[in-house]
């Protein structure tokens, strides 16, 4: 339900926040990395998405974006960038921003605890990097499968192109698992058996899917589901540029 006195504290802070933090780190800005500071930059998206709603996560990731131009890249204090690589960190940061905040924007919906986690804010960071920085989409599934076989304990994982075959267990958008279309308790009951489906979509469509092997006695919890949906999202967003679209 929205809460509008929430939503506009959510708002509120969207605006204050990211400068604030961005100025602390003005004493640290020598010993720090431009990542190390876009991180702790997408903690504070995260936090006011968890707190607000989209609009309000993507509103601080813009506003993260301009005060880390302004603090943290030279010439400091002005909206200007002369390094390349600053400025790479600047879009990334952006990107990264949005795509935590639509996801702490949807745990808080389901009243779960959001991505604050470092490890898994690096994945979705140095995903979205490699999703800007190659134009190989099979690089990016690649990579994408690693990090699912990572952050959701699997024995093994892999992709299919093409069109859907049987009806497989899925790992659905909100971290649930849905088995015969009936949603599987994965706290109390670990995967279900066999291969999970786990889509990868681009704007509603379907561009492919991983087929999870889960590990024996693993339970991933729904922050790591969430975050594992992200990457299969990133994953589809590499593969919209190629091909025609897939039927759902």
């Amino acid at each position: 339900m929205r809460n509008p006195l929430r939503d506009s504290g959510a708002v509120a802070a969207a605006v204050i926040a990211p400068p604030a933090v961005a100025a602390l780190l003005v004493p640290f800005r020598t010993d720090l990395t431009h990542a190390t500071s876009a991180l702790i930059l997408v903690v504070v998206v995260v936090a006011v998405a968890a707190i607000g709603n989209r609009m309000a996560g993507a509103l601080a990731a813009l506003s993260c974006a301009v005060w880390f131009d302004f603090f943290l890249t030279q010439p400091y204090q002005t909206f200007t960038i002369n390094d390349a690589d600053d400025i790479e960190t600047a879009v990334l940061l952006l990107i990264v921003g949005l795509v935590v905040s639509q996801l702490a924007a949807r745990a808080r919906r389901l009243q779960v605890i959001t991505v604050t986690d470092a490890g898994y804010l690096a994945r979705i960071h140095e995903t979205a990097q490699l999703v800007q920085a190659t134009g190989s989409s099979d690089k990016v599934v690649d990579h994408v499968r690693r990090q699912l076989i990572d952050v959701l304990e699997l024995r093994d994982c892999r992709f299919e192109y093409g069109s859907l075959l049987g009806r497989p267990p899925r790992l659905e958008q909100d971290g649930d698992v849905f088995v015969a279309r009936r949603r599987w308790d994965v706290e109390r009951r670990g995967w279900p058996d066999g291969e999970i489906e786990l889509r990868a979509l681009a704007g509603g469509h379907y561009r492919g899917r991983f087929m999870l092997q889960p590990r024996p006695g693993a339970v991933p919890s729904r922050q790591a589901r969430l975050v594992a949906v992200t990457l299969a999202d990133q994953t589809g967003s590499a593969l919209d540029t190629e091909g025609p679209v897939l039927e759902r």
